[in-house]
């Protein structure tokens, strides 16, 4: 059956793994994938302590960005119904 997977199944992945890897490096390899499920797991049942404090924390709130300081003989005037408005520039002197 495709499903299922027995110990001759891992025996052949075990036996695949030792020779493309090699003997040195298959216990290596081994650990990293041990402590990378451990992590996952981890991640996953919420086993860290950062995430709860993080949660209880109010927001910090956002303050309003600084309006632009543009020098008053280059700000532009609206005169009039702003639908027909016209746009006067006032030029240095």
């Amino acid at each position: 059956m495709p499903g299922n997977i027995g110990l001759p199944e891992i025996a052949v992945v075990l036996i695949i793994a030792l020779l493309v890897f090699g003997p040195k490096r298959l216990p290596e390899l081994g650990r990293s994938l041990g402590r990378g499920i451990r992590e996952f797991k981890g991640s996953i049942g919420g086993d860290h302590d950062d995430d709860d404090k993080t949660a209880l924390e109010a927001p910090e709130p956002r303050s309003a960005p600084e309006p632009s300081s543009v020098p008053e003989s280059e700000s532009a005037k609206v005169h009039g119904d702003p639908a027909d408005a016209e746009i006067v520039r006032n030029k240095p002197s």
